[in-house]
């Protein structure tokens, strides 16, 4: 994206027009959002809301986290983006560096009807969390000889061969690896028994996949029953014609947390936690769920029963949720790939 700001001779015409200029931009937010069918939901559930009840104007950056978070560092010395949402965790490093600025809570009218891990660190500069990506286990409902219930029951022998992993490459995947391994006893600093777990499984007859189209394929084409993935994608395969449903493992539910947050040293803050305040929302919260099966954040979020039975919904859904420390994934993760490799390929 170009820069906005461009050195000028001052003279009288030229102030008035750079008068003119910073209206505009008080009365405009750049935001990123991520493309796709969620760029869609993103405008419906917040960005036209938001433009229409403050007359303001959302400028939008397609790109994913890490590339966000890549242009929010080379922008340090002036940044283009006012709101910057991440699904990877990269606020937490984002705040350390200064990137992002804290949010007093008591400037967010919605900040008090989120559960408490969604805004535990805003006056670290950490954003909170407005959706959650809950991995659990995504199942063929007319093939599974059991309704699963249990990380568990990944080993169940009849499941065998009709079982999809997804490669530690993709985030979901790594999460749902992560949890494996944690059900076999290990933890961040000792990934080996969900190593061990997923040779064992791959004996079994088990396939790895590495993107979620290819899910949708093996459960189309190849008789798979069982997937540990993302709550959205049961969705999504049912909008397929396929008789998929999601349930939340016994154990715990790995959470992708989608955050939005404050970025330091612009302009137009107080436009900016309008923004913020808005994307918490019950009503956002719930159009998200509804559009795409995330996880609210938001506890007066209301959904239909067959969108809550798609998500992590409620006091009760969102206790077992488990996040898995960004940081030390991102610091581990060309280790535990090469590591993944080595395993999968034997």
């Amino acid at each position: 994206m170009k820069s906005r700001f461009s050195i000028v001779v001052l003279s009288t015409p030229i102030l008035a027009l750079a008068a003119g200029a910073a209206g505009a931009q008080d009365n405009t937010l750049v935001i990123n959002s991520f493309g796709g069918a969620y760029e869609a939901a993103h405008k419906t559930c917040v960005i036209e809301p938001f433009e229409k009840a403050t007359g303001a104007k959302v400028q939008i950056v397609t790109a994913y986290s890490s590339d966000a978070f890549a242009q929010l560092r080379a922008q340090k010395a002036a940044p283009q983006f006012d709101v910057i949402n991440f699904s990877g965790g990269q606020e937490i490093v984002g705040a350390a560096e200064g990137l992002l600025a804290p949010i007093d809570a008591a400037k967010l009218k919605n900040a008090g009807d989120l559960y408490d891990f969604a805004k535990a660190n805003l006056a670290k500069g950490e954003g909170p969390a407005y959706s959650i990506a809950a991995i659990g286990l995504v199942y063929n409902s007319e093939r599974t000889p059991k309704v699963p219930t249990s990380w568990k029951d990944l080993f169940d022998p009849a499941v065998g061969e009709h079982l999809v992993l997804t490669d530690i490459s993709n985030g979901y995947g790594m999460l749902g690896f992560l949890m494996l391994n944690q059900v076999e006893g290990g933890d961040l600093d000792n990934i080996q028994p969900g190593l061990d777990a997923v040779g064992k499984l791959l004996e079994g007859g088990a396939i790895i996949v590495s993107k979620s189209p290819e899910i949708q394929q093996e459960f189309a084409q190849n008789d798979a029953w069982l997937a540990p993935y993302a709550s959205d994608y049961a969705f999504t395969l049912r909008e397929a014609g396929l008789p998929a449903k999601f349930v939340q493992g016994a154990e715990g539910t790995p959470a992708s947390y989608i955050t939005t947050n404050l970025v330091a040293n612009r302009p137009n803050q107080d436009l900016a936690l309008q923004f913020i305040d808005m994307s918490i929302s019950a009503e956002a919260q719930a159009c998200f769920a509804e559009a795409l099966r995330y996880t609210p954040t938001n506890s007066k979020a209301e959904l239909a029963p067959e969108v809550a039975a798609d998500v992590a919904y409620g006091e009760e859904g969102v206790k077992g949720l488990i996040r898995f420390d960004p940081a030390k994934i991102e610091a581990n993760r060309a280790a535990w790939v090469e590591a993944w490799n080595k395993a999968i390929a034997k």
